[in-house]
C-alpha cells in the first residue's frame, strides 16, 4: 500500500519551505472525519477505481504493469488474513505511520470492501520535519477465493491498482502473488513504476518474515 515517498515529496519540498520560513503553523493531525471527507473527495474527482488501461498520449498520463511473487511457509488461509489487513504493515519499512479505516462492509455475496487512508512520513530535507503523504484506497477481499483488489490514489495524481492471490502450494507453503498496474504523468511514469515495485517487494519480505517468525 501503499509506494513511491520520494517522489511524492518533491513537488511539496518548497512549499514547505515556504511555511517554515514564513513561520506559518504546521497543520495539526487530521482526525478519521477529516480524512474520510478527503478520501470521498478524490473517489469522486478521480474515480481511481477505474483502471485506464490505454491512455491516449494527449491526456499526459501512462501506465506500467509489473508482477512480483513471494512464497510464505505458511498456511493460505492465514496469510491471507494477516497480508490483506493493512495496519499489519505498519514498521514493516518505508514511512508507513498510521492507518485509518473509513468503512468496512461485506455485501451478500461476501465481498468485502475496506475504504481507507494511509498515512505516510516522508523525509524532505535537514532541519525539516518530515512530509505527510496520504494515500487514498479501497480495498475488496473476496476471502473465500483468496485474493483482493485495491485500487489507490496519491498526489501528484498517482494511481494504482492492484491484484493480489494467494495459492497454495501444498506443503504450508503459500504463494503472494501481486498484479500492479500504475497510471501517473508520463514524466513520472518510469519512475513511478521502479520505485512502486520496491516498496511493495519490501513490504512482501516484512510481511514474510513476520508470519513466519510468529510475529503476526
Amino acid at each position: 500500500m501503499v509506494k513511491i515517498f520520494r517522489l511524492l515529496a518533491a513537488p511539496f519540498v518548497a512549499l514547505t519551505l515556504v511555511l517554515t520560513a514564513s513561520g506559518a503553523p504546521a497543520r495539526a493531525e487530521e482526525t478519521d472525519a477529516q480524512l474520510a471527507t478527503d478520501w470521498q473527495n478524490a473517489w469522486n474527482f478521480y474515480k481511481f477505481y477505474q483502471c485506464v488501461t490505454s491512455p491516449l498520449p494527449w491526456t499526459g498520463r501512462g501506465t506500467q504493469t509489473r508482477d512480483i511473487a513471494i512464497d510464505i511457509t505458511a498456511p493460505a488461509a492465514r496469510v491471507f488474513s494477516v497480508y490483506s489487513d493493512f495496519r499489519n504493515h505498519l514498521g514493516l519499512g518505508g514511512f508507513l505511520r498510521r492507518v485509518a479505516i473509513h468503512s468496512d462492509t461485506t455485501a451478500a455475496d461476501g465481498v468485502r470492501t475496506v475504504n481507507s487512508t494511509a498515512i505516510e512520513d516522508v523525509p524532505t530535507l535537514d532541519g525539516l520535519p518530515p512530509l505527510s503523504i496520504k494515500t487514498h484506497a479501497q480495498q475488496r477481499l473476496h476471502a473465500s477465493e483468496l485474493y483482493f483488489e485495491t485500487d489507490s490514489w496519491t498526489l501528484p495524481n498517482v494511481v494504482t491498482h492492484q491484484k493480489i492471490v494467494f495459492t497454495d502450494l501444498g506443503g504450508g507453503v503459500t504463494r503472494v502473488s501481486e498484479h500492479l498496474v500504475f497510471e501517473a504523468n508520463l514524466l513520472l511514469i518510469d519512475y513511478t513504476a521502479a520505485n512502486g515495485v520496491a516498496s511493495h517487494q519490501a513490504t512482501q519480505a516484512g510481511l514474510k518474515n513476520a508470519i513466519e517468525s510468529g510475529a503476526l
